[in-house]
This record gives C-alpha cells, structure tokens and sequence, in this order.
C-alpha cells in the first residue's frame, strides 16, 4: 500500500458552505438570470469567436492540475478559477464587479489534496462540471452510461455553454478558453462536434505510482469526510465525485466494469478498484482516438513523468499542440521547467499480490500507452 507523510485535514469553510448550498438550492433562479445576462450582452457576445478552445482531462492525480496551471499563465488564455464557485452562472457580472470593487489579495495556500500544490481564490479550477450538471441527468450515475458523443444532442445546454464562455472571454479580455475537467474524458467527441478547432490535452501516468496517488486521497477525502460532515456535500455540489464516501465510478458504457470498481471501493479493494479506473478510462480513451481521426489528431496525450523529467520540452510540445505563441512565455517556460518534479512527500509501497493485481489489470491498456510494467 501508499506510504504517505502525515497531511492538514480538509475542512469546509462555513461561509463557502452556506454559499454553495444557497447557490445550489436556487439554480433555477441563476439559469433565469443568465439568460438575462446573456440578453444583456448580445451585441458584445455575437462579436466574440470561441477559437480552438483548449480542454485538459485524464483521470485525477494524473498531472492535470499543474498542466492547466500552466496553460493558464499564457496571455491569451482564461480558464475558470476558484472564485468562480458558487456562483457559477452570470461570470460577466460577477467579474465585472469584482475588478471593480477590488478582488481581495489572498496569500498562496496549499489546496486541499495536499500535493504542493499552492492556491489563490484566482487560481485555475474545475469549476464548469457544475454546468453540465445542470444540462444532463445522472451524469454521475454508475449505472448510467456517462459517454457523450457526436450523436448527442442538447440545444439548450449547447446554446448557455456557448454563450458561457463567450462571457467569460469578454469579460477577462481574452481570446482562448481553456477547462481542466476530468470528466471531460468521456466527452471529447461530444466537445469536438460542438467545437471541430477544440485542442485537448489528456495527461497519464504510470499506473504503478497513479494508483498509489489515488490511493493516498481517496484516504484523505474519506478522513476529512469523518471529522467534517460537510465535505462530502461540498465536493459532490462542485462536481467532484472522484474521492471520499460520495465518490462514483465512470461509466464509459462498461455498466460491469463500473460497478466492480464501486464493490472494489466498498470492499476496502483499493489497488485493484483504482487499477480498474485508470484502466477503464484511458482504454476507452484510446479506442475512441482509433476510430476517430479527426479526434487522433486533436488530442495530445501528456506523459506525467516526461513533464518531470523533462519540463522544458514537454511544455514547447504542449504549445505547439495547442497553438499557443511560446514568445511571450518564455518567462514562465523557465519558471516551471526549474518548478516542476516529481513528488518525494509520499511513495508507493504495494504487498506482491497488490503489485500484481494492479498490474494485471492495467497491462493491456499500459502497453498501448508505452509504458512498461
């Protein structure tokens, strides 16, 4: 199993509780007002492309985080940041009036996976699965089928997602929207159909130490859920459902496979229930890029431990893929090439039988990546 060193607890924030549950019990309400948002801003909204918006997805704890993070810091991009949540639905009004009311300077803290990973409120965040949400029933239903394809079709979450990210252009003076969502990785075609200039960035990991992370918070997220009740309630109302006792598998149209990870998680089976996850996620993955070519050709798949070992050139690649100048991010090229390594705060340390449990089941799908276990 995961060795881990000793970590903070998780709390909830009373305020940031009370929010997100008055936010969440008056959706309807927002939605109206988006759409009055959106009236309001028409002109403005029709004068703005969504150009070759950029997606970043793979299964949690792969690297997404510190990849998005990255991206953010190029000029001409905006992603969706921690202050965006609760409120969710009107970002034109709520930005507006934050730049103009001053947005409170908050000292950089550790979030709360405790990975080094250090936060402001203006920190990038997946704050849009809160969105599909609203759109889609049971999208977070393991006996549900959560794939969204090209065959889909949902006018009216097409035409708020659309005019959502037009605001949120409009208001930050920015040209490209980038989304980390890990629940995006079932949705890429979905995402192609709605925008065919898409760039997605998908991120892996050796199953080995990926499993032996998500191990490590699956842990953490159950323990904080004991010492605060409210942080179940609060992840599952931002769209988190991958750890902690409200967590739910993907369902990639394997209803078998999803319900064995859910018994693998109840039963305590965690090497094998999460080499599961990692298995069934970047299968599907890879057999929806070999028979889309279009989708082949969009997606970069982002290996965690080239961007360790060799920042620099993995983030030169990474631009070229999504189009993205490196001139005027030079600076921060530098910056993260010097940053970024791999973590010492926690290693794995699996029985023989967990060893070869986890690599029983990620094999197949592992040699298909390259990796070799």
């Amino acid at each position: 199993m995961a060795k881990t060193k000793p970590t903070t607890a998780v709390h909830v924030p009373t305020g940031l509780n009370v929010k997100t549950r008055f936010f969440g019990a008056t959706a309807g309400f927002w939605r109206r007002l988006a759409a009055i948002e959106s009236g309001a801003l028409r002109d403005e909204l029709e004068a703005i492309r969504i150009t070759k918006p950029l997606y970043v997805t793979g299964v949690p704890r792969a690297g997404t985080t510190i990849t998005t993070e990255l991206l953010e810091r190029h000029p001409t991009v905006t992603s969706h940041r921690y202050s965006d949540f609760p409120n969710v639905y009107t970002p034109y009004w709520r930005n507006w009036l934050a730049d103009r009311t001053g947005r409170g300077r908050a000292e950089a803290i550790e979030r709360a996976h405790g990975d080094r990973i250090m936060v402001t409120p203006e920190s990038p965040e997946a704050v849009e699965e809160v969105i599909w949400m609203q759109f889609f029933d049971q999208l977070h239903d393991p006996a549900v089928d959560q794939v969204l394809d090209k065959e889909v079709d949902n006018p009216d979450f097409e035409a708020f997602y659309r005019d959502h990210l037009r605001k949120l252009l409009l208001v930050r003076g920015a040209s490209r929207y980038l989304a980390k969502g890990n629940y995006n990785i079932t949705r890429l075609r979905y995402l192609a159909k709605l925008f065919p200039d898409a760039r997605f960035v998908v991120v892996v990991r050796n199953p080995v130490n990926h499993v032996a992370s998500l191990i490590k918070q699956d842990r953490r997220f159950h323990a904080a859920s004991r010492e605060d009740r409210r942080v179940p309630g609060q992840m599952a109302s931002s769209g988190h459902f991958e750890f902690g006792p409200q967590q739910r598998a993907i369902n990639v149209g394997d209803p078998a496979t999803a319900e064995a990870i859910q018994e693998g998680w109840r039963a305590g089976r965690l090497p094998e229930a999460w080499a599961r996850y990692w298995a069934s996620a970047y299968g599907f993955l890879l057999d929806q890029m070999e028979r889309d070519p279009e989708l082949r050709k969009a997606v970069s798949i982002i290996y965690y431990e080239s961007l360790c070992r060799e920042p620099e050139r993995v983030i030169r690649d990474l631009l070229q893929h999504c189009e993205l100048g490196a001139a005027p991010f030079e600076e921060t090229i530098t910056e993260y090439s010097n940053r970024i390594s791999e973590p010492t705060y926690y290693e794995p340390d699996f029985s023989k039988a967990e060893l070869e449990s986890i690599q029983e089941l990620c094999m197949p799908t592992a040699r298909r990546l390259g990796f070799a276990l």
